[in-house]
């Protein structure tokens, strides 16, 4: 296999993209076969940690904008990260690999609490570790959550797999055909320009601490890998990126 070209990577998993083609739930035979390439990944000696939010199954916003108190409603998806992270790793484990669950609200009886030394000594072992619950607390997405545990870990990447999307574009490619895909940006003019790839929160996180960001489709099998490889593949946010105009 050729020299990967990140060591340490964090793979940032929307939601939506465990529900396959039923857009909600869990559809276990598409975590399944994600569980596999990210296995086969897994073989190749890089490290791994995951962050997968829970749109899926919950988005806290909307239920705030139909009356729900916005804490309650944010730690109720929070509970929704951690099903989708319990269900990834029994699917992983299935595979034979090794893998941890923390949590960054206190459920022992589950998985365990999330402690940066730990999370550390899991990775150098070869083991996959899942960030569940955001960081504990609500009005943070689980964007902000990579961003800050990829800063966390010293991740060298976090590599954004998108449900359907291959990169990042000057609109919406859904909406206009006319619409331009960058195959790189800098971190300031993903901020500058308002492109929705993270929220702010987040960006600003990945451009302090001088993180890489990929972002491609997740549902052409085998992208992880080409990433991690270095092949050019998706759109590429980091502070030394030679932008396309």
């Amino acid at each position: 296999m050729v020299e990967p070209k990140y060591k340490r990577v964090l793979i940032k998993l929307s939601g939506e993209a465990l529900a396959g083609e039923r857009g909600v739930g869990i559809d276990l035979p598409t975590v399944q076969t994600m569980a596999k390439e990210i296995a086969e990944v897994a073989e190749s000696g890089v490290q791994i940690a995951l962050v997968i939010g829970g749109g899926n199954l919950w988005r806290g916003e909307p239920a705030a904008e139909a009356g729900m108190d916005r804490v309650q409603a944010d730690y109720t998806g929070m509970l929704g990260t951690v099903m989708n992270a319990l269900v990834m790793a029994d699917s992983l484990k299935q595979l034979g690999v090794d893998t941890r669950v923390q949590t960054a609200i206190d459920m022992k009886s589950v998985a365990e609490p999330y402690i940066r030394g730990r999370a550390l000594r899991h990775l150098e072992k070869g083991r996959i570790v899942i960030f569940a619950a955001g960081i504990g607390s609500p009005y943070f997405s689980t964007d902000t959550t990579a961003a800050l545990r990829a800063a966390e870990i010293e991740a060298d990447a976090i590599l954004m797999a998108k449900n359907g999307v291959d990169g990042v574009y000057n609109d919406d490619p859904r909406k206009n055909a006319d619409a331009v895909k960058f195959d790189e940006l800098t971190h300031v003019e993903v901020i500058k320009r308002g492109l929705k790839i993270m929220d702010a929160t987040a960006s600003t996180l990945s451009m302090d601490n001088d993180i890489d960001l990929v972002v491609f489709n997740m549902n052409e099998p085998g992208n992880i890998k080409r990433v991690i490889l270095g092949e050019h593949i998706g759109t590429t946010v980091s502070n030394k990126a030679d932008a396309h105009k």
